[in-house]
C-alpha cells in the first residue's frame, strides 16, 4: 500500500527537522495541523511500515534505532532491579 500524503508530509517534516532549531511542537501544529502527541503516535506507527522504509530508508532506520535505544535505556533499570 502506498503512503498517504499525510504520511509523506510527516516523514518530510521529520527529515528536515533535524537541521532546524526551534520549537518543534509549534512547527508540528503550524505545518501539519496536528497536536504533538498525535504527531508522535502517527510517526511511531509509520516508521514500522514497509512503505515508509521504502520511501526513506535512511530516515526510517535512524528513527527506529533511536526509538529502540530509548526503549532499551528505559528497560535497563527495571532489568537490573530484578537481578
Amino acid at each position: 500500500m502506498a503512503l498517504h500524503d499525510r504520511d509523506r508530509d510527516i516523514l518530510a517534516f521529520e527529515a528536515r527537522w533535524s537541521v532546524h532549531a526551534g520549537a518543534k511542537e509549534e512547527a508540528i501544529r503550524a505545518e501539519l495541523g496536528l497536536t504533538p502527541a498525535r504527531y508522535y503516535q502517527l510517526l511511531g506507527r509509520l516508521i514500522d511500515t514497509a512503505d515508509a522504509l521504502e520511501h526513506d530508508p535512511l530516515l526510517v532506520k535512524r528513527l527506529r534505532r533511536v526509538r529502540d535505544e530509548r526503549v532499551a535505556r528505559r528497560a535497563a533499570p527495571a532489568i537490573a532491579a530484578r537481578r
